[in-house]
C-alpha cells in the first residue's frame, strides 16, 4: 500500500526512468515483461504505467489480441531526458564521494601496516572500494554477501560469511572487514561489530566509508599508526 501511495505521489523517479526508457525502446512490451525487467510486482508496474499516462508521458493505444502499445508523448521524451541527466549527476556525485571514502580508509589501514582486507556487500560501493583498492598497498580478498554467495564482484569472488572470507585468507589471516552494503549498512555494520567483539578482535576491525552515514556512536575510527 505504501509503494502504491508514493506511485501516487509521483513515484521512484528511477523507476519512471525505467519505465519511460523501456517503453522507448518497445512500444508493444507488455505489463508482466516490463514488471520482471525492472524486477518489481506486476501490480506495481501497471500502477507506474497508469501514473505515466495520467501525467501525459505516455499514450496507450489498444492493438489486436487485447493487447495495448505504449508510446512517449512529446512531454514523455522531455521527462526521460531530465531523468537521465538528473541520475548521470547523482551518480556521477555518488561515484566520486564513494572514491574519495575509499581512498581515505584505504590510507588508513595503509597507515596502520594493514594489508588484507574484505568487503561486506556486493555492488556499486564494493566495485568502486575494489577500484581503489588496487591503488594502495591494501588487497581486497573477497567480498562477503550471503545473498550472492558464488558469484564475483568487481572481478572478486563473493562468499557467504566471514567465516568463509577468514578461510580463503588463510595464514594471513585479514585485517580488517570494510562495509559496502548499501540497502542496510547500519545493520550490517551493528552485527559485524558484534560478532567481532564475541571472537575477541578489536571493534576498529569493522569499517564504513562516511557516505553510508553509519550511526556516530556505532562508528570505530581507526586509530593513527604509531609514529
Amino acid at each position: 500500500m505504501g509503494e502504491q501511495n508514493q506511485v501516487e505521489r509521483g513515484g521512484n523517479p528511477s523507476i519512471v526512468l525505467s519505465v519511460l526508457t523501456s517503453i522507448e525502446r518497445d512500444s508493444a512490451i507488455t505489463q508482466r515483461r516490463l514488471a520482471h525487467d525492472l524486477g518489481i510486482a506486476l501490480g506495481l508496474a501497471n500502477a507506474y504505467l497508469r501514473c505515466c499516462v495520467r501525467k501525459g508521458l505516455v499514450k496507450m493505444r489498444q492493438v489486436p489480441i487485447n493487447r495495448y502499445a505504449y508510446y512517449l508523448t512529446p512531454q514523455g521524451l522531455a521527462e526521460k531526458s531530465r531523468l537521465t541527466a538528473e541520475y548521470l549527476a547523482v551518480s556521477f556525485d555518488f561515484f566520486r564521494r564513494a572514491r574519495n571514502d575509499c581512498a581515505t580508509l584505504f590510507q588508513q589501514c595503509e597507515a596502520r601496516g594493514w594489508q588484507t582486507v574484505a568487503l561486506y556487500g556486493a555492488g556499486d560501493l564494493a566495485e568502486i572500494a575494489i577500484l581503489s583498492a588496487g591503488e594502495t598497498g591494501v588487497e581486497v580478498l573477497c567480498v562477503i554477501d550471503p545473498e550472492q554467495s558464488g558469484r564475483r564482484c568487481g572481478g572478486l569472488p563473493i562468499v557467504a560469511d566471514v567465516d568463509a572470507a577468514l578461510i580463503r585468507s588463510g595464514p594471513r589471516g585479514l585485517d580488517a572487514i570494510i562495509v559496502t552494503d548499501t540497502r542496510t549498512p547500519q545493520a550490517n555494520f551493528e552485527r559485524l561489530l558484534s560478532t567481532t567483539e564475541l571472537s575477541g578482535r578489536p571493534a576498529s576491525w569493522v569499517l564504513a566509508p562516511n557516505l553510508l552515514r553509519i550511526s556516530p556512536n556505532a562508528v570505530q575510527p581507526v586509530e593513527e599508526a604509531a609514529p
